[in-house]
């Protein structure tokens, strides 16, 4: 008998071990309506434990630490009924339950909606953010940078075709002044292989642009705002292909898939490729140079302008774990080639030189949310171990004809075959405390390292093969104050420390740095919103207004860092005039003095461009966004930016008294531009579940002089730009098959984002998507 007693304690105490060794278990569902379509922001709750959640934009939710045992779950949404669902927790599998709301039988003109997707919870933000759904682009041809073009306040300026360098404005900051983020990890590092304007729409489930303060979570030293591009964890089980084939013998190809087991073990692969021919015709003065035959406008194709890349990003690891929301392992592979046609001005043109670029990078990315109750933790890291070449080995010159002749040996602009390494890595913690409901802190620390190191053996004595480092730290504590859907502040400090060295002697140079700022928004009613936010911020130069880029821009080592006073002005407002007819308006306001103001000049002999600083510039100008739509089949919109930028600069070198570009708006940036988009929406077309979509989209940006305006004599404008987009998608199946058609600049307009570099004319595209998704 007491041996049988001590084998059941012992059986016992086994089975308690078993159990506890299983670590806590969950519960997975979706949530849809009596039409099969998924229901966002459901409320789903374990009756009589305080423990709940409420469903994606794919009507999913995910309950996890639940012991093994009987619960009711009690799902609830605006305008349902409210559902109760017996689920039995076993300790060995994760349960599932898959819930049907029905419609409530109430008057809907007294049913507030309150359930919110993502996207529009981005934007109630106290920070000046816009989000964009990036989903709904899907079925287009567009990368990042054409996506975020239509965006109010947003100009991208691109010298060229597909893969062509670009310049990307945010309320009059341009270039390194913006900073780019791809979930929350800093993109400096990711190398030419992986860029805005060679990134497909796909790969994003959002994009957030942050105009002005940018929320200390991003660890960032930008001046004058932030793209932050969201991949998201979209879906547990998935495949979304597609491929696109267009004018100038244009080929993309995007695939992303994910499969996760039941126990978290995922892999996650994004693949994406881009080719171009880029052989579109520009209107050029072009004259032989064998024969001295001068022809003014002439219509010729670009003949050394062809650009592709190809990139891999895989992640393997765990999810939904008891010490991990995510733990996962990663590389990212790319390459690149792109030929050179033209120099910083098309009146220099080229037939051989041209860049290679690869990408070798691994990534860690870990995320908890309460680590310890109230405490989320996020750490990202990641390095790059890729290369670039410079390669210019041809002792020709070209003219626009595509004729050559002997130019010595001298290549065509610097022989080069300069191989080299912008060895960098990024590390990034992010600690966020909730102290009540109402209540957080926030701490954050972004470390990142530049080495570039290279050689060339037409040049074994260039400077170019010296040593270039620099190191940069960012670090931010921030204090929030939210009552929801009320009112929401943020406090935050920022302290900057930069290192940099330059040669073999060992020369460095440290500059540290302290900024500040408050972000607040209240909410005047459910739907309109109110927001401000103040901040003084400082960039450092970042490694290529440093050193150059090797190709068109000029290391400049003497710049200062930047400092600025932002302040940003905003209102929101969605309205209906009837369920069928609703209204959204939106309007920011801006104000920016800036003192050692980097901007980009071109150099002394107009080849390329170099950073350079300016004592103070002034920023004056504001934004606004103005959507219509009818029941669920029309959409319309427009944006309207101005902005002002005044030098403040009272005195130039090599004059005597007040400069007479004193108060002179600052030249070579757009001030005024906008867009206008319409869509129709026709549903089951054809048969039930297949739908066509129609757009419209307009560009339009005001010119805009080259040089300064007091100048005098001729500043050389960059004329105005009018540009028209059409698009039509069918949709099979529910969106599982696509078709795509895409025209873009119909009118076939002469287009320039920067003084005498063309962009594409007319072209057409297809596109073909595939999409699938289990559960």
């Amino acid at each position: 008998m007491q041996f049988r007693k001590i084998l059941l304690s012992a059986l016992l105490c086994a089975h308690s071990i078993f159990t506890n060794a299983q670590g806590p278990v969950s519960i997975r569902g979706q949530v849809k309506n009596s039409a099969g379509q998924p229901i966002s922001a459901a409320t789903v709750q374990l009756q009589n434990t305080g423990i709940g959640t409420m469903t994606n934009e794919e009507g999913s939710f995910f309950i996890k630490g639940l012991k093994p045992g009987p619960y009711t779950l009690a799902i609830s949404a605006v305008g349902f009924k409210t559902e109760h669902r017996q689920v039995i927790v076993k300790a060995d599998k994760e349960s599932e339950a898959h819930i049907t709301l029905k419609d409530a039988l109430v008057d809907m003109e007294t049913v507030t909606v309150t359930g919110r997707s993502a996207v529009k919870e981005s934007n109630r933000q106290a920070f000046n953010v816009t989000a964009i759904d990036a989903k709904k682009l899907y079925n287009t041809t567009l990368d990042l940078a054409g996506a975020l073009d239509r965006v109010a306040g947003i100009r991208v300026r691109e010298s060229g075709g597909v893969g062509s360098n670009f310049n990307l404005s945010l309320n009059g900051f341009s270039g390194n002044h913006v900073k780019y983020f791809i979930d929350g990890i800093p993109m400096d590092n990711f190398g030419s292989s992986f860029q805005i304007n060679n990134i497909p729409i796909n790969i994003a489930d959002r994009l957030e642009v942050y105009k002005g303060v940018v929320p200390i979570w991003l660890g960032s030293d930008a001046l004058g705002g932030a793209i932050n591009i969201i991949t998201g964890d979209r879906y547990r089980n998935y495949v979304d292909a597609s491929y696109s084939y267009g004018s100038f013998n244009t080929h993309r190809s995007v695939i992303n898939a994910a499969a996760t087991t039941k126990n978290g073990f995922t892999i996650q692969l994004n693949a994406f490729q881009n080719y171009s021919d880029n052989d579109y015709k520009v209107k050029v003065d072009a004259a032989d140079i064998n024969t001295g035959a001068y022809t003014p406008g002439a219509y010729l194709r670009r003949f050394h302008d062809k650009y592709h890349n190809e990139t891999l990003i895989a992640n393997v690891g765990v999810v939904d774990k008891s010490y991990a929301d995510k733990l996962l392992f990663g590389i990212t592979l790319g390459k690149n080639y792109k030929e050179i046609q033209t120099g910083a001005r098309m009146v220099s043109v080229f037939g051989g030189w041209h860049s290679r670029g690869d990408i070798v990078m691994p990534t860690l990315k870990y995320k908890k949310t309460d680590l310890v109750k109230g405490l989320d933790v996020t750490v990202n890291a990641n390095y790059n171990l890729g290369s670039e070449r410079n390669i210019d080995t041809m002792n020709v010159r070209y003219d626009w004809f595509g004729n050559s002749k002997p130019n010595g040996s001298n290549g065509e602009r610097a022989r080069s075959l300069y191989k080299y390494k912008n060895n960098n890595g990024i590390a990034t913690t992010m600690l966020n405390y909730r102290m009540d409901e109402r209540q957080g802190i926030a701490l954050s620390n972004v470390f990142t390292t530049f080495n570039r190191k290279g050689t060339d053996p037409l040049n074994p004595s260039i400077a170019d093969e010296t040593p270039k480092k620099t190191q940069k730290n960012v670090l931010g504590l921030g204090y929030s104050y939210d009552i929801k859907d009320k009112w929401s502040t943020s406090l935050f400090g920022k302290y900057i420390y930069q290192n940099n060295s330059t040669g073999t002697n060992g020369n460095s140079a440290a500059t540290n740095k302290l900024g500040y700022g408050i972000a607040t928004t209240y909410f005047l009613t459910p739907n309109l919103q109110i927001k401000s936010s103040y901040e003084l911020t400082n960039r450092m130069p970042e490694a290529q207004e440093i050193f150059g880029d090797v190709e068109n821009q000029e290391g400049n080592p003497s710049l200062k860092p930047e400092q600025s006073n932002n302040v940003n002005l905003g209102i929101s407002y969605a309205f209906a005039i009837n369920p069928d007819n609703k209204f959204m308006v939106n309007a920011n306001a801006i104000y920016r003095q800036s003192t050692n103001f980097i901007y980009n000049r071109l150099n002394n002999n107009q080849s390329k461009l170099v950073a350079d600083n300016r004592d103070g510039v002034r920023t004056v100008g504001g934004d606004g966004e103005i959507r219509y739509s009818y029941k669920n089949w029309l959409s319309m919109g427009t944006t309207l930016t101005y902005q002002y930028l005044q030098n403040l600069q009272k005195y130039e070198p090599g004059y005597t008294g007040i400069s007479p570009v004193y108060k002179d708006q600052m030249p070579n940036i757009p001030y005024l531009f906008g867009n206008a988009d319409a869509s129709v929406s026709l549903k089951n077309i054809g048969v039930k579940g297949n739908n066509l979509n129609i757009g419209y989209n307009l560009l339009y940006v005001h010119a805009f002089y080259l040089y300064w305006p007091s100048r005098g004599g001729d500043k050389l404008d960059i004329p105005q730009q009018l540009s028209h987009d059409v698009n039509m998608v069918y949709s099979i199946a529910n969106g599982r098959y696509n078709i795509g058609l895409e025209g873009r600049n119909i009118a076939n307009a002469l287009l320039y984002d920067n003084f005498s570099l063309q962009k594409p004319g007319r072209g057409f595209y297809l596109n073909l998507r595939y999409f699938i998704n289990k559960s």
